[in-house]
């Protein structure tokens, strides 16, 4: 997707997502994590700095959803991008990486160092979620598509699929997860926090791509090489 596609589906997006809120004010039922938050998973993607405007954007989020436990906001510690998720989260911290690491490492290896940038960045509601998400410039859209079509062609095939079969691949959002709810949908205080920024830019990120084991939140996040079985 470029620009235009990609203007039109976040703003669908947030026209679905209010018209859920309005069936009820309710947060709904408690949810389940969205991911086994002691297991780390295979990605790529990248961790920029943080934009004035962005600093200011987790500084509101963190004073307004101090005293809910039920916000599960991404630390400043962990604000990345995801280029393309590999894995579920299937390996402990420390666990040796399948002996066909090496074939991901060759496979990614054209694509490690390559800046990416994200640009015209804002808010996209999910009924649970809050995103940042943006257009990425030429030639990152070019560059995921490959590198999905040199996974597909390798022996961690099933692992991609398996990441992403309730998404499509490769997925069409540019975006980080600022916050996730342990409901069905967020409360009032984050819709109207939303719904009162939903128009702002939040500018660029940029950042070079890198093949990484990570936690649900890149909170812990190690480099994938083959140096010493598959982390640095």
């Amino acid at each position: 997707m470029q620009m235009p596609e990609l203007d039109n589906l976040y703003s669908s997006t947030n026209l679905k997502t209010r018209a859920i809120w309005r069936e009820s004010i309710d947060p709904g039922n408690p949810i389940q994590a969205y991911y086994a938050p002691q297991k780390f998973a295979l990605a790529t993607g990248f961790q920029p700095q943080m934009s004035g405007p962005i600093k200011a954007l987790f500084s509101e989020l963190q004073s307004l959803t101090r005293n809910d436990g039920l916000v599960d906001l991404q630390p400043v510690s962990g604000f990345h991008f995801t280029f393309v998720p590999l894995t579920l989260p299937l390996y402990e911290e420390n666990e040796p990486l399948p002996a066909k690491i090496d074939r991901l490492v060759g496979a990614w290896s054209p694509f490690e160092g390559q800046t990416i940038t994200i640009r015209d960045l804002r808010l996209v509601a999910l009924p649970g979620q809050l995103l940042l998400a943006g257009i990425p410039e030429n030639p990152a859209v070019a560059l995921r598509q490959t590198f999905c079509e040199q996974i597909l062609n390798s022996p961690w095939k099933d692992e991609l699929l398996l990441r992403h079969a309730k998404t499509p691949l490769p997925a069409p959002f540019w975006h980080t997860t600022l916050l996730r709810y342990g409901a069905e949908r967020l409360p009032e205080s984050l819709r109207s926090f939303f719904l009162e920024r939903e128009s702002q830019q939040y500018g660029e990120v940029a950042g070079k791509l890198k093949l990484v084991r990570i936690n649900y939140n890149w909170t812990r996040c190690y480099p994938v090489t083959l140096a010493v079985g598959g982390v640095d």
